[in-house]
């Protein structure tokens, strides 16, 4: 009977040493767990120290301080797209290579940082953002009435530049936004609107049907496209006499020495399609920094000298881009461009004699306004146009605007570069030289 006592006694302090030792552990385990805890919350608060600047991992982390942003990403966490709802649905940026791979779009980082809005416009940057036209004329929402058109009295409607989007949904490669918003133009007509803008991003199968191009393995790629759908809400029709608007979209890019950008244009001569180009926005564009080549025009992508240009209905192709001889990145944006002829309305800063005969593609180079000034960025900005919203109440209109990006050898960048703008690479090189 002691035997038994004393070995049942035996047994119950084994059990407590278990019992203790499994306490220790858990403990341990918990304490460890913490530690990792605490030590990613350090990580996330230094990540955008850790990232290399110029690469996505450092922008995510950057906007991800900031604002509650949605990346889009493909199933291999390769092509990814930074989405902000708070910045009107805009794409901040890209990458075809993860988190280590390149930024492709320009991020304001000092203005977003600053938590604070600036007057006339917030350039926060990103490379797919919600516009509305025209900027100039008697039609004009960017400035009030018998206002000069100068930089003094030119505004962006908020709607557009500092309030948000609503999300109506969200899977891993789309998200779907909506806002209702109402602007008024410089001849005083109201337009009351809803803004239904879908963001997708693209797989490597998109990419080939769209382009029309097989993309061999060597190549790095991303893209990405935005439809934007206004609909007239109001319960007045959009009458040309009183005004009309278009959906404008914007993309904002890093700048380079040797940034060079590409515009395809239909050939013929002036008395049957009209000019080429149209330079006239912030004044002539000087010879070294635009050339036109008979079916295609060169503009500095350098964001050192502060110039705008336009290419009419008549003129333009469904596709433009740009070549960072730099950094080996060959960018390509592709539109909706009607078949039939359409009016688009005028964006110059002053009394137009024609408010409808607009351009359907823009490209912008930042710099000084005027002598001592900063730039808005720098950056550069390639830009397509809807034509002009002639719609009665209920009604909608539709513009589809996509952005890719590709990085690889210079000799499949160059058959790429031929297939889709027409022109090689050594030609795009050398034009502005």
């Amino acid at each position: 009977m002691q035997a038994f006592l004393a070995a049942k006694k035996i047994r119950k302090e084994v059990m407590k040493q278990i019992i203790y030792l499994a306490f220790l552990y858990l403990s341990v385990v918990s304490c460890r767990t913490s530690i990792k805890t605490e030590e990613r919350t350090e990580l996330t608060g230094t990540k955008i120290a850790l990232a290399s600047k110029g690469t996505f991992g450092y922008d995510l982390a950057f906007l991800q301080e900031y604002d509650s942003v949605i990346v889009l990403s493909n199933p291999a966490q390769q092509a990814q797209i930074i989405v902000s709802p708070r910045l009107q649905g805009r794409v901040m940026t890209s990458t075809s290579q993860g988190s280590d791979g390149k930024s492709y779009g320009w991020v304001n980082y000092e203005l977003i940082a600053s938590r604070a809005f600036q007057p006339h416009i917030n350039a926060f940057g990103g490379e797919d953002r919600f516009w509305l036209g025209p900027e100039g004329g008697q039609f004009s929402i960017f400035f009030k009435k018998g206002d000069p058109f100068d930089l003094t009295h030119w505004q962006t409607p908020v709607a557009v530049d500092t309030e948000s989007f609503q999300v109506i949904s969200h899977s891993p490669d789309r998200v779907q936004l909506r806002k209702d918003m109402e602007v008024q133009n410089y001849s005083g007509a109201s337009f009351q609107l809803r803004v239904n803008r879908s963001v997708r991003l693209l797989s490597e199968i998109d990419i080939s049907k769209l382009l029309a191009y097989s993309l061999t393995d060597s190549i790095k790629a991303v893209g990405f496209e935005s439809d934007n759908r206004i609909t007239n809400i109001g319960t007045q029709a959009w009458e040309p006499s009183s005004g009309l608007v278009s959906v404008w979209i914007l993309g904002m890019f890093r700048p380079s020495p040797a940034t060079t950008i590409i515009i395809p244009i239909k050939e013929g001569s002036e008395q049957e399609l009209g000019p080429p180009v149209n330079d006239r926005y912030f004044g002539k564009v000087p010879d070294d920094r635009l050339d036109v080549q008979g079916k295609v025009l060169y503009f500095k992508g350098d964001g050192q000298q502060r110039g705008k240009i336009g290419v009419p209905f008549n003129r333009a192709k469904p596709m433009l881009g740009s070549y960072d001889a730099q950094q080996g990145i060959l960018t390509i944006v592709q539109f909706n461009l009607p078949e039939t002829p359409s009016t688009y309305v005028n964006s110059l800063w002053e009394i137009q004699k024609d408010p409808f005969s607009g351009d359907v593609i823009n490209s912008y180079n930042d710099g000084p306004a005027e002598p001592g000034a900063k730039p808005m960025g720098p950056f550069y900005e390639l830009e397509t146009s809807s034509p002009a919203a002639a719609l009665a109440p209920g009604r909608s209109l539709s513009h589809v605007h996509r952005t890719f990006h590709f990085e690889g050898p210079m000799e499949e960048l160059d058959k790429l570069c031929q297939a889709t703008l027409g022109v090689p690479l050594q030609e795009v090189v050398k034009a502005l030289l």
